[in-house]
């Protein structure tokens, strides 16, 4: 496969890899709306959860899973990774576009090697936080569109481009301009794996339905007439239909009728052909709007007048802020459509170049979960007043389309230490459970999951397989019967988790602490299973190990979170 090469392409593809883990601190907020309750969930075992109107809304889940994250977004994240491993079913970004001129709250004038080398290793990053389901959108003009399509194709495989969306972003042309006037943006679409990825339908329109009628009063109800024809000539199907008025019609020249002489009587006889008001003219098939599908096949053409444009983004951001408008906002009808084809209520989406908040802000109304990552002070200045705003109920953008009247919650975080220190020293801040998550995406290649472990004890969970499918024609998987067959599981002694805070003790794998360990062991994983377990030391012989089935590994040096 072609690919782009670069001034410090080699480099640009291990900067992941070099990126440290970081914390995620809880940034301390106290306004009148605003309430902390105990945390629920990771990133981190302090981190309050940010909630304003916690009583549920009639008829929704309660969202509150959900982070608006302040820092740099590489960072941010390799931080996320231990959490969020193929756990995001949507991303959408809206990077800058490298168009030669200074925006106010980011450099967009960045030379051209320098943008492949920030774009790539945020890909990279990207990929690994979707779920096998998920799907990534990223918008785009022509300054690097089609390098950023090259870049994609490697990064994701170019058997998971999805399509490439043309997007209507103005309404008026700009006179000025030296050659052409631009009017569209790019999005594209890629697949984790689009042997796994669906789209759902858009819903229909208003106007989509007005084109059903019902000329003749079928009992059936409205339809609307589409075309009996192929656009082929074929001798089988080129043949004389006789009208109600006694008129012979034929299809057009190269083109013939798509049903056989058989269906067409059939057809006629159900009342599913109609010959215009007179009777005479060339067949149609009715199709019912009570028979065709809830939504409609998505287009790879958004217009503005469906999905709005940079005018309406420009307004919406206004309204929440008239003092100062962020330059380059998306309207919420773009995000929301890219959303109803891509998710469904309760799924993940993460924005990593979240700007005004658009993204964020969408997917809360829509009652998706989301985390936003937005850098600088513009995360408290802009995104964070209004998303607050969002939770309250604000009535802008597509609020009223959605039946958005405000609740959920979001914890406001910000990068905090690395886990480990320069010289590979755990940070003190960090907690039980947090490392806990990096040592079980070490072992796992997976987001850690704590419903998996045993509350208070050193277990984190076990690891299964599942190895059982019925191939089909296409070279897919077809599960029949899940083989849930465990791998190993995982048990991290950290923090004095037994209850014992001795340097040399509660951390150490010794006799006593293994007896521990295999006692909980039967309890917890089936008979066989491995176990791999890590501390601080191990004071019990290869030997003995090996006969319970244990892999040790210290902390910090067998720990690669760094």
């Amino acid at each position: 496969m072609p690919t782009l090469d670069w001034l410090n392409r080699a480099s640009a593809f291990t900067t992941a890899a070099r990126v440290p883990y970081r914390l995620l601190e809880q940034v301390s907020l106290r306004t009148p709306s605003i309430q902390t309750d105990a945390p629920t969930n990771p990133p981190t075992a302090q981190a309050d959860l940010l909630t304003v109107r916690p009583e549920p809304v009639e008829g929704r889940t309660p969202i509150t899973d959900n982070l608006l994250i302040q820092g740099d977004n590489l960072e941010a994240l390799k931080a996320l990774l231990p959490f969020y491993r193929g756990q995001v079913k949507c991303i959408f970004i809206d990077p800058p576009y490298n168009t030669k001129s200074a925006f106010e709250h980011y450099d967009d004038n960045l030379e051209h090697a320098q943008w492949l080398s920030m774009m790539l290793p945020r890909l990279q990053l990207l990929r690994e936080l979707l779920r096998v389901d998920g799907s990534i959108w990223v918008t785009i003009d022509d300054n690097e569109g089609h390098y950023l399509k090259v870049l994609m194709d490697e990064v994701f495989g170019r058997e998971n481009f999805v399509a490439n969306v043309v997007w209507q972003k103005k309404y008026s042309p700009q006179n000025d301009a030296e050659f052409f006037s631009a009017m569209h943006d790019h999005v594209f679409v890629y697949a984790k794996n689009t042997a796994s990825w669906s789209r759902n339908l858009v819903p229909r329109t208003a106007k989509q339905d007005d084109a059903y009628k019902n000329p003749d009063d079928d009992p059936r109800g409205i339809w609307k007439a589409s075309d009996l024809t192929r656009a082929e000539h074929r001798d089988r199907d080129f043949y004389a239909i006789t009208t109600p008025s006694g008129k012979q019609v034929f299809p057009a020249r190269g083109r013939s009728w798509s049903r056989p002489p058989e269906e067409i009587d059939r057809l006629r006889t159900d009342n599913r052909l109609w010959f215009g008001k007179k009777g005479d003219a060339i067949p149609s098939l009715k199709r019912f709007l009570t028979e065709v599908k809830d939504g409609v096949v998505p287009q790879t053409i958004w217009f503005r007048d469906e999905v709005g444009d940079n005018q309406d983004a420009k307004k919406e951001v206004k309204e929440l802020n008239a003092d100062e408008i962020f330059g380059t906002p998306k309207p919420e009808a773009l995000i929301r459509r890219l959303l109803e084809i891509a998710t469904n209520p309760n799924d993940l989406v993460l924005d990593s170049f979240l700007g005004s908040g658009t993204a964020a802000a969408v997917a809360h109304k829509m009652g998706r979960r989301w985390i936003g990552i937005e850098m600088g002070e513009h995360a408290a200045t802009h995104c964070l007043p209004r998303l607050q705003k969002v939770i309250d109920g604000e009535q802008g953008g597509i609020s009223k389309a959605v039946n958005w009247t405000g609740g959920g919650g979001f914890r406001f975080m910000k990068l905090g230490a690395p886990v480990f220190d320069e010289n590979g020293r755990i940070h003190p801040d960090v907690r039980f459970a947090t490392l806990a998550a990096f040592v079980w995406q070490q072992e796992t290649g997976t987001a850690f999951d704590p419903s998996g472990a045993k509350p208070g004890t050193p277990h984190l969970g076990t690891y299964y397989t599942f190895n059982s499918c019925l191939r089909t024609e296409d070279g897919g998987c077809e599960p029949i019967s899940y083989i849930k067959t465990p791998l190993f599981a995982v048990y991290l002694l950290f923090n004095g988790i037994l209850g014992d805070k001795r340097p040399a003790s509660g951390n150490v794998l010794t006799r006593q602490v293994l007896a521990a360990l295999l006692a909980l062991h039967a309890q917890v994983a089936p008979a066989g299973t491995p176990l791999v377990v890590y501390g601080e030391s191990v004071r019990v012989g290869p030997a003995r190990l090996a006969a319970a089935g244990v892999t040790f590994k210290q902390i910090p040096y067998d720990v690669r979170a760094r």
